[in-house]
Formats: C-alpha cells, structure tokens, sequence
C-alpha cells in the first residue's frame, strides 16, 4: 500500500524543514507539502526533487504534491479531509507521519492587538490542527507518527504574548493526551516544543517591526532532534539545554507572576494598530 508523509505549513520555516527531513528519515512513495504560498511550495518541490535537500531514504525521493490551501477553521479541516477521501478512492494508503507546523503569533499586549488576527490565530494553531490530526487518524496504522508543533511559550502564560502562548498550552495538553490514547495502537505522537528558532516568525509576528528572531537556533538543528525523539518514541521534544531548564523551572513559578514579569520586562515590538472601537 502507498505511504505518505503530510507536512502542514511546509512553505516555510519548521514545515519546510521537517518536508527536508523526512525523506532523509522515512520512506514514503508521496510528500504532500501543504501551505498557503503556492511558489514556496513548488520551491521547495522543486529543491527536493533536484537532490539539494538531505539524501532521501532508500535514494529514492518520495513524489511532492504541492497542495496550496488555507487550512484555517472548519472550512481548511473539511478541504484536507475530502483531499484524503478523494486520493484514497483512487489509491489505498497510508500515513506514515503527519507533521502539524502550520500557525503563526502575535505580539504585543492584547488590548494593543487586532482581533480579527487572534481569532484567526486560534484557528490555524488550535482548531485546525485539531481538525486535522481528527481526519487523518483514519488512515495511520501501527508504526505512524503525529508530530506537532507546540513551543516553549506552553508551559507558562506570556504577557505580550497572551494568546499565542494559551494556543500552544492547548496544542501540547492535547498532543500528550493523544499521545497516551493511541499508544496502545501502536501510533507515536510527540509535542514539539521550541524556543527562539531561526525562521520568519519574528517578521510575521511584529508586522515587521522585527525582521529576526532573537537568537534563534537552526531550524534543521531542532527538526532533527524532533525526529530522532519521535523515533525513539519520545513525547515531549525540547531541543537546547536551555528551554528544557525553562520547561522545568515553570513548574515552580507562579503562573500569573511569569505573566506579569513577561508583561512588564519582556517586550516584544510590534506596528501599532488602531484603537479598538467600544
């Protein structure tokens, strides 16, 4: 039967660089690459199939299907769904691994954010991802893997940062929980959680007030790390010695204090947007 690797958010960042990986990693007879930027895609399509990504596993690199879609809300979630029922009918299949990085943040205080871009943020990072991991549970077997992307921002509340950080909270609560009821299925789910990473994040979070991010670590270094703990059948991936002290020393401090510390001392630039109207 066709295996498959599905990689969401694969136009860039940690997407495109676990897309690079896994053929390294796994074999697979189709990559579907899924983003909204449909150039970036066949970009990176096309960087697969011309050898300049990682050596493919078995020297064969899988066929890319570059998907452009906005996966956002139930509207994205019901578009992948009937992408899988429609390429099943044609030809069986199977999920080898799923990889959830689609999503994006914001920062700023709350009040000074617009919240048309909140809600849409808890669409793509929360609900989609949900959605997602729901319709294609259906076509994983023994031996699968479901990879999501959390972050170091789960395990305490970020003022500057409030809804980002409460998306992923959600992500990683939910990824162990999945990762506990599938266990007996032979299925292995991981969380990843980075800190800083050296991608785009920072633009897109700031409006461009930011171009890059903070002392960021290479995004091939953390997707490798991701893939070898999900390999070893790991839960929780959390790449320099630095975020694991974080992850832990959290369990310690209050939340609200972290909250108001990071309201207060950490900053995070961004454009200014129009008043909210009362």
């Amino acid at each position: 039967m066709k295996r498959i690797l599905i990689v969401t958010g694969a136009s860039s960042g940690m997407g495109s660089e676990f897309a690079r990986q896994l053929c390294a990693a796994r074999r697979a007879d189709e990559l579907w690459l899924i983003a909204r930027r449909e150039d970036r895609l066949r970009a990176l399509a096309e960087e697969l199939r011309g050898g300049t990504a990682p050596a493919c596993h078995g020297g064969t690199a899988p066929a890319c299907r570059c998907i452009p879609l906005n996966i956002a809300g139930r509207s994205g979630v019901h578009a992948v769904k009937a992408l899988l029922r429609d390429a099943y009918a044609a030809q069986p299949f199977v999920i080898d691994t799923l990889v959830c990085s689609a999503g994006f943040g914001t920062y700023g205080p709350f009040a000074d954010t617009d919240i048309d871009r909140e809600l849409d943020m808890i669409d793509i990072n929360a609900a989609s991802l949900t959605g997602i991991c729901g319709v294609c549970l259906p076509y994983l077997e023994r031996g699968s893997r479901i990879i999501n992307i959390a972050s170091l921002a789960a395990f305490s509340p970020l003022g500057n940062f409030a809804v980002y950080a409460a998306t992923k909270a959600y992500v990683h609560s939910f990824t162990l929980a999945l990762a506990a009821e599938l266990k007996d299925r032979g299925i292995r789910v991981i969380s990843v959680c980075p800190g800083p990473v050296a991608t785009e994040f920072a633009a897109v979070a700031s409006n461009g007030a930011r171009t890059q991010v903070l002392h960021g670590k290479p995004a091939d270094h953390v997707a490798a790390h991701a893939l070898k703990l999900a390999e070893r059948g790991r839960h929780t991936a959390i790449y320099a010695p630095w975020w694991k002290c974080k992850a832990f020393l959290s369990r310690f401090i209050g939340r609200y204090f972290f909250a108001r510390y990071t309201y207060l001392y950490e900053k995070r630039p961004s454009q200014p947007v129009q008043a909210r109207q009362l």
